[in-house]
C-alpha cells in the first residue's frame, strides 16, 4: 500500500517576524528541503500543503495542496489537505511533518508504526508529525466545523498513539524564531563535523 507524505508549510512565521518560515535558509537551504530530504526516501509521494508556490526539490516539483477551507485555520486544514490529496493516491494512510523541522529522524515511518500516530520527545508531543488514517476525514471535518483548530486535541479524539523518541539531541526540534535557528545552524555545523 502506498503511503505519501505532506509537509505542512502553511503557517504564518509570526515568530519568525511574519517571514515564510518554510523558505527560511538553513546553511544555504530552505528549512522546508531540509525536511523533504529527511522524509522523501520513507515515502512513496511528496507534496507540501501551502498556499502556493513552486516547491522543486533536487530538480523535481513537488505537488502543492492549497487548504481546501478558508481562512487559513492551521496545521487541522493542512491535515485535511493531506488526507484528500492521500485518498486521491488510493493510499489508507498519510504521513505529516511540519516545514520547521529539520532534524527528523531517519526512521521516522518505521518507528510511528500503525496509523494514527503522533511523535513525542522530551515530553513534549508533536502532533503534526504523524500518520493518519485517510479514514478521519469525516472527524476532522466535524471538527473543522466546530472550529476546533488544534491538531492535538483532534489526536486525542481519533485515539492517536504517541511515539516517544528519548534521543539526546531532539528530532523535532522546531524552528519557530531567529534565536531558534541560531541553534539549528549550530547543530547543524556540530553533526557535519
Amino acid at each position: 500500500m502506498p503511503l505519501p507524505g505532506v509537509i505542512l508549510a502553511g503557517g504564518a512565521g509570526r515568530r519568525m517576524g511574519g517571514v515564510d518560515k518554510a523558505q527560511v535558509l538553513l546553511a544555504g537551504h530552505a528549512l522546508w528541503e531540509h525536511v523533504a530530504r529527511r522524509i522523501a526516501p520513507q515515502v512513496d509521494a511528496l507534496a507540501v500543503n501551502a498556499p502556493g508556490g513552486t516547491w522543486v526539490i533536487d530538480g523535481a516539483p513537488l505537488p502543492c495542496l492549497p487548504d481546501p477551507v478558508p481562512d487559513r485555520p492551521g496545521p487541522l486544514a493542512g491535515l485535511l489537505a493531506a488526507l484528500i490529496w492521500a485518498e486521491e493516491r488510493d493510499a489508507e494512510h498519510v504521513l505529516t511533518v511540519a516545514t520547521d523541522t529539520p532534524f527528523l529522524p531517519a526512521d521516522l515511518v518505521t518507528r510511528l508504526g500503525k496509523a494514527p500516530v503522533i511523535a513525542a520527545s522530551a515530553g513534549r508531543t508533536h502532533p503534526v508529525v504523524g500518520l493518519w488514517p485517510v479514514s478521519c476525514q469525516p472527524e476532522l471535518r466535524a471538527a473543522l466545523h466546530a472550529g476546533d483548530r488544534r491538531i492535538g486535541h483532534f489526536a486525542a479524539r481519533i485515539g492517536a498513539r504517541e511515539v516517544a523518541w528519548e534521543d539526546e539531541d531532539d528530532p523535532f526540534f522546531n524552528v519557530n524564531t531567529p534565536s531558534d535557528l541560531k541553534i539549528a545552524e549550530q547543530r547543524l555545523t556540530a553533526s557535519q563535523r
